[in-house]
């Protein structure tokens, strides 16, 4: 990270202390911003990004047409390929780079669990706990949240053509089973931030205020609960 960005920051007296995460993984449900968010930090911290493919998932319009009917394809399509990112992570070069992504792989089941009938959810965590043994962990979690009637703004505001078929309900489970799964959330320092009333997407004071914290440094959980720049 540039001297200069360090002093925008106000960090320059800190920048011996600094430490910045190798492998960063942005997490929320759908419309929170996370590849957003994402994106930006590996523009920040100089690292690459390792994002999600929603546009190459051939099931997933239809999914949001009838759920029921394509639920299971389209989660299994999901997990292959959130699984073949971090096997190439793992194995090749990519490893020794700094990372950050808009997907963590263990919130995979979360969509299962909301998805799938009792037989369809049993064949997939068959399949999910044969391949998700030692897959590389992040250094950081970075957990969006926002209500879902945020959510659902954001969803109809930026006009993804597949996405017209999500509804309030299945948000409102989604943003429910989010939470309570990183309620329990344990396997890597956690940061869970209130995104509801500040705009990390665009001009750079709440963006800036949230990478000053990262770069603090912060271990297990902690929350980021802020208020919009005026």
């Amino acid at each position: 990270m540039e001297v200069a960005f360090l002093n925008e920051l106000g960090l320059e007296t800190e920048a011996a202390n600094i430490t910045i995460p190798h492998y960063i993984a942005v997490e929320g449900p759908i419309g929170v911003g996370k590849t957003t968010l994402a994106k930006r930090l590996a523009e920040t911290f100089n690292c690459k990004t390792m994002l999600e493919d929603a546009h190459e998932n051939p099931f997933l319009e239809r999914f949001y047409q009838n759920k029921r009917a394509n639920a299971l394809p389209t989660q299994l399509s999901f997990l292959f390929q959130r699984i073949q990112k971090l096997q190439a992570l793992k194995q090749g070069e990519l490893f020794h780079e700094g990372q950050v992504s808009d997907f963590l792989i263990e919130k995979d089941p979360l969509f299962a669990q909301i998805t799938l009938d009792d037989d369809e959810y049993r064949l997939y965590q068959t399949l999910y706990d044969r391949v998700i043994e030692e897959l590389p962990q992040p250094d950081l979690v970075i957990c969006l949240q926002a209500p879902t009637s945020t959510l659902l703004n954001r969803v109809q505001q930026r006009g993804n053509p597949i996405e017209r078929g999500i509804d309030q309900s299945y948000l409102e489970q989604l943003n429910d089973a989010y939470t309570q799964f990183f309620y329990h959330y344990e396997d890597s320092p956690l940061l869970i931030v209130n995104t509801s009333e500040i705009n990390l997407a665009e001009g750079n004071s709440d963006y800036y205020n949230l990478v000053k914290y990262i770069l603090r440094g912060h271990s297990g959980r902690h929350y980021y609960n802020p208020h919009p720049i005026q």
